[in-house]
């Protein structure tokens, strides 16, 4: 069929009905105005009443007349047979899963895994439904990195903190480490865990070993060891960082005699013992 327009929309439809309070009376008020009779059904103990002058009941605007008048305890109502109530929205519970695509979300199939990063979820905003891709929900431990000295770091003063210069990553998930200024800026506000480990000789031995996590340049944790020889030195610790702030490396030693002190990588990735790393924790 051919349409002139908007094609209608396919709908499910009712006609509005109206209960009276009855009393011994010929005369009722309509909620809604008619042209005539004929556009209501008049329904009196379950009997339907017969519309016309001379029959039952007339009806115009919002005035319904009666031809009896009726009694205390009739029970009657009307139907409005020209003002049929029209919604594009199916009935409560009367569309299954026969009748939902299989692109919209629902219990016909079963994902069995990991979701992928575009894979779509919904979820209430604030009362309005939207999707949103599992990226922006899932956990990860990212900013995350892994870097390491590619050389030594030699004749260093003694008893003064200085950087140490792992400039070699092993890996830097989104790009937030400097390899030319040794920096994790991870531009992600959060609480990260960082840890390391140095090697540390000298030219004459020691008195003591610094190893400090700098938290925007300033000293924000340390430990230290009393050590006559090379030693190996670790830390550990979580900082909370905001999304400018800055984690770096370093150390000092107190050489015996004013001697310089050396950051000793061995050489080679295979022997690596001067490294650190840091990483988002999740939550």
């Amino acid at each position: 069929m051919a349409y002139i327009g908007n094609i209608p929309a396919e709908s499910y439809a009712s006609f509005e009905t109206e209960t009276f309070s009855v009393s011994a009376t010929t005369n009722y008020t309509l909620s809604h105005a008619v042209t005539n009779e004929n556009e209501i059904r008049l329904v009196i103990n379950g009997v339907v009443q017969q519309p016309g002058s001379g029959k039952a009941y007339t009806a115009s605007g919002t005035t319904l007349t009666l031809s009896s008048a009726t009694a205390s305890g009739d029970v009657m109502y009307c139907v409005y047979l020209g003002r049929a109530l029209q919604t594009v929205n199916p009935p409560n519970a009367s569309v299954g899963s026969a009748q939902i695509a299989d692109s919209l979300i629902s219990g016909k199939t079963a994902l069995g895994a990991t979701p992928a990063d575009t894979d779509e979820l919904l979820i209430s905003d604030a009362g309005t439904l939207k999707r949103v891709d599992y990226s922006y929900l899932k956990s990860a431990n990212t900013p995350a990195f892994s870097a390491y000295a590619g050389s030594d770091q030699n004749g260093l003063t003694d008893d003064t903190y200085t950087k140490l210069a792992m400039n070699t990553e092993f890996y830097d998930t989104d790009g937030k480490y400097d390899t030319s200024n040794y920096r994790f800026t991870p531009t992600v506000a959060g609480k990260y865990n960082f840890g390391a480990c140095v090697y540390i000789d000298g030219s004459t031995a020691f008195t003591s070993v610094n190893l400090a996590l700098y938290k925007n340049g300033s000293q924000l944790f340390y430990v230290s060891e009393n050590v006559d020889s090379t030693t190996a030195s670790t830390i550990n610790a979580t900082i909370e960082l905001d999304d400018n702030d800055y984690v770096e490396l370093y150390a000092k030693a107190d050489v015996d005699g004013g001697g310089t002190w050396n950051l000793n990588q061995d050489g080679t990735t295979a022997n690596n013992r001067c490294f650190w790393f840091g990483y988002k924790l999740i939550g």
